[in-house]
């Protein structure tokens, strides 16, 4: 049986994208994302089930940041995840008695407008997961009188929801990803996903946009960007890409080529079936029958054979 880490503690929407990932799989909490990806490359579980992108909030800056950083790890499947918020607390709690609310900061930013409108007065506390919050709401003594989280959250700690989807949207989705150490990609499905992460050789105007038309040139639509800084100092970013289409399709190994002859550094995170089983749409020029049949003739001209 494979061994999965996921963010814990018990009770995080993590764990709920891994039930239904992998069913079967052992289940290893850990403390943050960073955690759960070591856990992966020191071996001690087969992969790691974590948040990449919220609908609301987009990018998960830990996720991103911890993938750039120590061993390459590959992304090997996707799952969108409904999200709804509950307001959890203590038997007898009631709104009017919260003053001090914990939750992961991700759920805040979505919270926002019952925050406001429902406990106004309340200090609102970040904690490293939203199943972390509802766990220190649950201890006794605790200082803090309420958590935003999962009901399943609620469930495993003893807390009754008083509050049910508190988002501030109903139709919030957050898309998590199984991640392994390097091993063969899974086989092209015709409804794939590539994401890789680019850094630029230097900073100069049309830098990005060099980037881009490698893709664009190529019909290789993306489905997401996104910066973050390298620390270097102000200014300096590298770029994560969410791209339709597999590596083994040729218009994406030539895109992913064509960033690796202009980038200082090119990590690819993977190829992977889709989720939501959209299939990309080809324009002409772009299929790899017409690559193939471009360098034939190619190999033809170079060889003289008009």
């Amino acid at each position: 049986m494979s061994k999965l880490a996921y963010l814990g503690p018990e009770g995080t929407f993590s764990e709920e994208a891994l039930r239904i990932l992998a069913p079967e799989a052992e289940r290893l909490s850990c403390p943050n994302v960073g955690a759960a990806l070591e856990a992966v490359r020191r071996g001690v579980a087969d992969a790691a089930v974590v948040p990449l992108e919220n609908s609301l909030e987009g990018g998960i800056a830990s996720t991103l940041d911890e993938l750039v950083r120590g061993e390459p790890l590959l992304i090997t499947a996707e799952l969108l995840l409904p999200v709804r918020f509950s307001l959890l607390a203590r038997p007898g709690t009631e709104i009017p008695h919260i003053k001090r609310l914990l939750t992961h900061p991700a759920a805040h930013t979505q919270c926002r407008g019952f925050i406001a409108r429902e406990l106004p007065d309340a200090l609102v506390v970040a904690s490293a997961s939203t199943a972390a919050a509802a766990q220190e709401v649950a201890l006794p003594g605790s200082p803090y009188d309420a958590a935003i989280g999962a009901s399943i959250a609620g469930e495993h700690y003893g807390l009754l929801e008083i509050a049910s989807n508190v988002g501030d949207r109903d139709d919030t989705v957050t898309r998590f990803v199984m991640v392994g150490r390097p091993a063969p990609l899974p086989a092209p499905t015709g409804a794939d996903r590539t994401s890789t992460v680019a850094f630029l050789a230097e900073d100069h105007p049309g830098a990005l946009l060099e980037l881009l038309t490698e893709f664009s040139v190529r019909g290789v639509n993306l489905s997401r960007i996104e910066s973050r800084p390298t620390g270097d100092g102000i200014g300096s970013y590298f770029f994560f890409f969410d791209f339709e289409g597999h590596v083994a399709d040729a218009r994406v190994g030539e895109a992913i080529s064509g960033l690796h002859r202009v980038c200082a550094d090119v990590r690819f995170l993977g190829s992977y079936p889709r989720a939501d089983g959209i299939a990309p749409q080809i324009r002409r020029g772009t299929s790899d029958t017409e690559f193939a049949e471009a360098g034939e003739w190619l190999a033809r001209v170079r060889e003289g054979r008009l």
